[in-house]
């Protein structure tokens, strides 16, 4: 597998260096950052690397963050399917290798919080620590009270194939704001990084490869109720939850996980790394540094 420096993007924050990296048969835009153990950031919709703006340099004084951006989203290379969780998560295991990791923690959002849980499951040797923050696990139990109205809207609209990505070229800002002011509870984000979302889903190959993610969901849900059909989550693992997710999440993971802490952060849009970035470091630093297995029945709320 090669690693290359990405010649065609140049780093949008001082210390970050972006490359190009082969895993899994994709080319892979990935940000890296500080030195010591591996923790691996994986985004969602409609992020890039850049969700993590606001956590990077903290993280990056005591490890090597590898925040890539997912196979066919931003800067990746697009591809025509594997946007399943299972290929996701051997997307992310293919990275590590690339990179030569051995072992990381694996922090995961929206759409990164299935692969993550894949990968852990899986590669316990791989997998230090597992943080998912604001998603579901398929239909797993545990979600029911988040689904009692009905899925989001946008998951319909997303899932029907060629339907968004037919619609919305020359309106993307719009919708990419949207999300944004949604997931911050009406604040916004950093006008450099709205920026950088918008022009990351611009164009109607951006858009098709960002929904087969949705598209790939019934497969996901599948993949995942095969996985804790014959394993248990054995890791370290602590669920985030905020606006609209809450608790969703923990409940889906109480029962298959062996070492499970859960929090709820107030006040906060789903968005958590560039709504309340704060608090988040407030609970991971101390989550990334323990050495060994916590297991706290307790949510707690920040």
């Amino acid at each position: 597998m090669s690693v290359a420096p990405n010649r065609t993007s140049t780093p949008h924050r001082a210390g970050v260096e972006l490359r190009r990296v082969r895993a899994n048969g994709v080319d892979l835009n990935v940000a890296l950052t500080g030195e010591g153990p591996a923790v691996l950031l994986l985004h969602g919709f409609p992020h890039t690397w850049q969700l993590w703006t606001d956590v990077l340099d903290r993280l990056a004084g005591q490890y090597r963050v590898i925040a890539p951006d997912l196979r066919g989203f931003g800067a990746s290379a697009p591809a025509e399917g594997g946007y399943d969780a299972d290929t996701l998560a051997t997307d992310a295991e293919s990275l590590l290798d690339a990179l030569g990791e051995n072992s990381a923690a694996v922090v995961g959002i929206d759409a990164g919080t299935p692969p993550a849980f894949l990968l852990a499951v899986r590669r316990p040797d791989l997998v230090r620590q597992l943080v998912v923050m604001e998603s579901l696990l398929g239909t797993l139990p545990g979600g029911e009270e988040f689904f009692a109205g009905g899925a989001p809207w946008w998951f319909g609209f997303h899932a029907e194939p060629g339907l968004a990505e037919s619609v919305l070229p020359g309106h993307e800002e719009q919708y990419i704001d949207w999300f944004l002011n949604a997931g911050t509870l009406g604040g916004g984000v950093n006008p450099a990084v709205r920026d950088a979302f918008v022009h990351a889903y611009t164009g109607t190959e951006a858009l098709r490869c960002a929904f087969s993610y949705y598209r790939a969901m019934p497969s996901s849900a599948t993949q995942i109720e095969e996985a804790v059909r014959t394993s248990r989550l054995t890791v370290p693992t602590m669920a985030i939850g905020a606006h609209p997710v809450g608790r969703a999440l923990e409940q889906q993971l109480r029962p298959v996980a062996d070492h499970l802490v859960g929090h709820t952060i107030e006040d906060c849009g789903h968005i958590i790394p560039l709504h309340r970035p704060d608090a988040l470091l407030g609970l991971l630093e101390p989550f990334l540094a323990l050495a060994g297995p916590t297991a706290d029945p307790r949510p707690c709320q920040v």
